[in-house]
């Protein structure tokens, strides 16, 4: 079966509110959409939505390459062959992860549209369901709780905190939630590259009691070598995140000692399945758990990454809640969310929908 016809375009996804990490406020997102038509009339999906801070290229630029002569080019070959063209393509652009996120993302749901098979079946599921945690950005103690609580009526029971400007205040605000929800929550930490070593093992210290599972990228890309001086049991608990942007990074922070026992893997930084399962490959037998977050995504990325998340044995954590805040999308489908946790929805491919415009 061949591809018919390809077409990208940008549109911008409102949130239905806004919120601060270490560096920045957001209150929408610009993704860009990826459509690729089989000769049968099937239409697989691509989106993506990279950071330009992170990884050096904007929504814009990626749907530049996407309407770019090479990828017309990818018009009349079969999509049997969709991994060698994903593997051409990673050649073709190897600085323009949001251009291969969102290629390899539409190849991936059209063959398996085209196959009659799930994406996480073909790689062979490992995890059917498990909970996400849900993302409160920076703000003060009481918002923190407010915020918290409203998660918590909803059924969700992982939170994921920002931090990073104040390391009083964060502290403030874990030891609140701690004493607030007792046991039943799990409490993430992501410091946005917002700490310093001694803010880190502050931190760390502050609060050994409240049992943060992980905290994320605590300190700015290039200082890794600083990390591998802590202790082996605070080590295991970082998950690299800026730092891990592909697998050639993954292969390097893998060398012992590891200055993270977690890998965060994101679509948006390393440019798609293929690569984000590489990425998995190298960390398993490192003994490197992964930890599958986003950014702000339509469900189309976020329902390929909890595909690749759950075709990988070592998955330990998800992060998928990108479209969670979205007021408009161009899909439904791809995942079901009940009382916190997410599995794939029933479908070939990643099981989306259009929805009516």
């Amino acid at each position: 079966m061949r591809i018919k016809s390809i077409r990208a375009y940008l549109k911008n996804l409102a949130l239905t509110k806004p919120y601060t990490i270490a560096y920045q406020t957001t209150s929408d997102v610009e993704n860009v959409f990826l459509e690729v038509e089989l000769e049968n009339g099937m239409v697989g999906l691509g989106a993506a939505n990279p950071s330009p801070d992170v990884v050096g290229e904007s929504p814009e630029q990626a749907l530049q390459n996407l309407q770019g002569e090479w990828v017309s080019g990818l018009v009349a070959k079969d999509i049997r062959l969709f991994i060698a063209l994903i593997r051409d393509a990673q050649k073709q652009f190897p600085d323009a992860p949001g251009t291969l996120a969102a290629l390899d993302i539409a190849l991936h749901d059209a063959f398996g549209q085209f196959m009659g098979v799930p994406i996480v079946q073909f790689y062979g599921q490992k995890i059917y369901s498990m909970p996400t945690s849900v993302t409160i950005g920076i703000m003060n103690v009481a918002d923190t709780l407010s915020e918290a609580a409203g998660y918590y009526a909803q059924g969700f029971r992982v939170l994921k905190v920002k931090t990073g400007l104040d390391v009083a205040e964060d502290i403030e605000r874990i030891l609140k939630l701690r004493e607030t929800y007792r046991s039943n929550l799990i409490i993430r930490v992501d410091a946005n590259q917002g700490y310093s070593l001694d803010d880190l093992n502050r931190f760390c210290q502050a609060t050994a009691t409240s049992n943060v599972e992980l905290i994320e990228q605590p300190m700015p890309v290039g200082r890794e070598a600083e990390l591998r001086e802590l202790p082996s049991e605070i080590r295991i608990r970082l998950a690299a995140d800026e730092s891990l942007k592909d697998p050639k990074a993954a292969l390097q922070l893998a060398q012992q000692p590891q200055p993270f026992g977690i890998y965060n893997i994101k679509l948006m930084k390393c440019g798609g399945i293929r690569a984000a399962l590489d990425m998995a490959t190298i960390a398993e037998p490192a003994g490197i758990s992964l930890f599958w977050g986003c950014n702000d995504e339509s469900r189309v990325s976020i329902t390929a990454a909890l595909h690749s998340a759950f075709a990988c044995p070592n998955t330990r954590y998800i992060d998928l809640d990108g479209s969670f805040d979205l007021a408009e999308d161009i899909v439904s489908g791809g995942f079901v969310l009940e009382n916190g946790r997410m599995r794939p929805s029933a479908g070939s491919g990643l099981g989306l929908a259009r929805q009516s415009s």
